[in-house]
C-alpha cells in the first residue's frame, strides 16, 4: 500500500526510541488571493493513518475525512502568513516564514524536521529538505493535508465576507472564473497585491 511506503520511508530516519521526526509542507503558494499555510506534524508512534498521500493526490471530500483522524493521532501546530506579509515580504519568504511558525508552536521539539521542497526555513534545528517529500513521507503528506484543508476553511470563512469573489469554489487561484471576477469588481484586500504588479494584472 502506497501509505505504508511513505510510513517506511520515514521509520527510515528514526535513530532510536522516542525519536521525533517532524514533516512540515505549505499550501497557497500559487494563490492570488488569502494566506499562505503551513503546518508541521509529529506523527504517533505505532498507528498507520490509512489513506494518508500527498494532499493533491486526494478528493476534497477525503481530505476532509483525514484531517480530524490526522489531528487526533499526531502533535501538530499551523503556521499562517497573510496576503499583507506575502506582499511584504514576497512569497518564498512567507512560507518559510510560515514554515518556522509551525515548527515552533510545536509543544515537543523534534529530533529531525523534514520540509517539503528544496529550501529550508530559518531554523535552528536540524532539517532536511525533501524534494517531492508529500508523496515520499508520511509526516509529510499530513502536514500537506493539515495545511490544504486549514486553507480551504479559511478561504470558505473569506468567501463570506467577500461573496463576489466565490472563494469557496477556486480558493483563490488564478482560474478563469476568478479573473472575470477581478475584472468586475476588483482587488480586495485580501488579494496579494504583489501577485498583480508582477503579471501587470
Amino acid at each position: 500500500m502506497k501509505d505504508s511506503s511513505l510510513y517506511l520511508f520515514d521509520k527510515g530516519f528514526k535513530r532510536e526510541e522516542g525519536f521525533l521526526l517532524c514533516g512540515v509542507d505549505e499550501a497557497g503558494r500559487g494563490p492570488l488571493a488569502g494566506p499562505v499555510v503551513a503546518a508541521a506534524v509529529i506523527l504517533n508512534d505505532g498507528f498507520i493513518i490509512d489513506g494518508i498521500d500527498d494532499s493533491k493526490k486526494l478528493s476534497e471530500k477525503k481530505r476532509e475525512a483525514l484531517f480530524p483522524v490526522i489531528k487526533e493521532n499526531s502533535i501538530y501546530s499551523i503556521g499562517i502568513s497573510s496576503a499583507e506579509k506575502i506582499d511584504e515580504v514576497n512569497i518564498l519568504n512567507a512560507t518559510l516564514l510560515a514554515m518556522k511558525m509551525a515548527v515552533e508552536g510545536l509543544c515537543v521539539s523534534a529530533d529531525l524536521i523534514l520540509i517539503d521542497g528544496n529550501k529550508l526555513p530559518p531554523i535552528d534545528k536540524e532539517m532536511l529538505a525533501v524534494v517531492k517529500g508529500d508523496s515520499k513521507s508520511a509526516s509529510i503528506a499530513a502536514a500537506s493535508i493539515l495545511a490544504k484543508v486549514t486553507r480551504d476553511h479559511i478561504m470558505q470563512d473569506l468567501a463570506k465576507e467577500y461573496p463576489q469573489y466565490n472563494f469557496e469554489k477556486h480558493k483563490g487561484y488564478p482560474t478563469r472564473e476568478h479573473y472575470a471576477l477581478l475584472q468586475q469588481y476588483g482587488i480586495s484586500p485580501c488579494h496579494r497585491k504583489s501577485f498583480f504588479k508582477r503579471h501587470k494584472i
